[in-house]
């Protein structure tokens, strides 16, 4: 079942709008400013984050229990869906790339400089670090909003899909700095496996060499951010050239993204072959 989620996910991802539907935020989001307006939450950051993530995982575990023994389990495979699709990232990646793509390829900096502020909230000090900053952001989103969660509800299903988002929700939106802390170190060990089986596959389906020279020193570091490893590796497999303005330098993001759909092939694969194996 777990397979035919994926592929199901995939089609609603690619060819639906429900994804804009189901990934509503609100009352999460409204419990966690209750709990940092509150003295007693917000001077316990870990047990603030332990009930934001925790009861939602209980509430979903429940039902899942209450439906495992209907229908031979099939009653679940919605929910397994809706928790997959609302565990995906945020936004239209492709979509927020647009502006800043058109002003490259017509050789505008400026206007380059104001889409990045103002769509992907990046910023830099000249033209090479700005479209390494954009390289950078494509890359990472794809795999904060896509791989790491197929990963997770590949290998521990749909709870584990939905602790990675909440996480992450949670490490972007905490005004406390306290809670925010804890919430990022959660995420870099939730990130720390999925983030490497990624660099991984960038070998297998790009430049080998050149990912195993950026992966060498660090594969087993823990201090590296999961954003530093796969944006250096995802780099080194597409064999990305120096950043230049221009018609170049969006073809140097047509690259990397070909990159990432040709690792989401492998891992497609991968986890057909394995599901057909047990």
């Amino acid at each position: 079942m777990s397979f035919l989620v994926l592929l199901l996910a995939l089609w609603v991802e690619k060819f639906s709008s429900w994804r804009k539907r189901i990934q509503h935020d609100g009352p999460w989001l409204r419990l966690l400013t209750t709990l940092e307006g509150r003295p007693q939450w917000a001077e316990r950051p870990w047990l603030a984050l332990g009930v934001l993530v925790l009861v939602p995982l209980l509430l979903l575990g429940l039902l899942l229990l209450l439906l495992k023994p209907v229908a031979y389990g099939w009653l679940a495979l919605p929910v397994h869906l809706f928790v997959v699709i609302y565990s995906l990232g945020r936004g239209d990646l492709l979509a927020a790339l647009g502006p800043f793509r058109d002003s490259w390829r017509r050789g505008d900096a400026e206007a380059a400089y104001l889409v990045a502020r103002r769509d992907l909230g990046l910023e830099a000090d000249d033209e090479a670090a700005l479209l390494q900053s954009v390289q950078g952001h494509l890359v990472w989103q794809a795999y904060q909003s896509f791989f790491a969660v197929i990963f997770w509800y590949a290998l521990l299903g749909p709870l584990a899909a939905l602790a990675y988002r909440l996480i992450a929700l949670a490490s972007e939106h905490a005004s406390q700095p306290a809670l925010r802390e804890a919430a990022v170190q959660v995420r870099h060990g939730f990130d720390w496996l999925p983030v490497r089986v990624l660099a991984a596959s960038f070998a297998l389906v790009g430049n080998f060499a050149g990912v195993s020279r950026a992966l060498l020193h660090e594969l087993l570091s823990w201090d590296i951010s999961a954003a530093q490893l796969v944006i250096i590796t995802a780099r080194a497999a597409g064999e990305t050239p120096e950043p230049v303005i221009g018609e170049a330098g969006v073809s140097s993001l047509d690259g990397l993204w070909q990159l990432l759909v040709r690792a989401a092939v492998f891992w497609y694969a991968v986890f057909a072959v394995w599901t057909l194996l047990i």
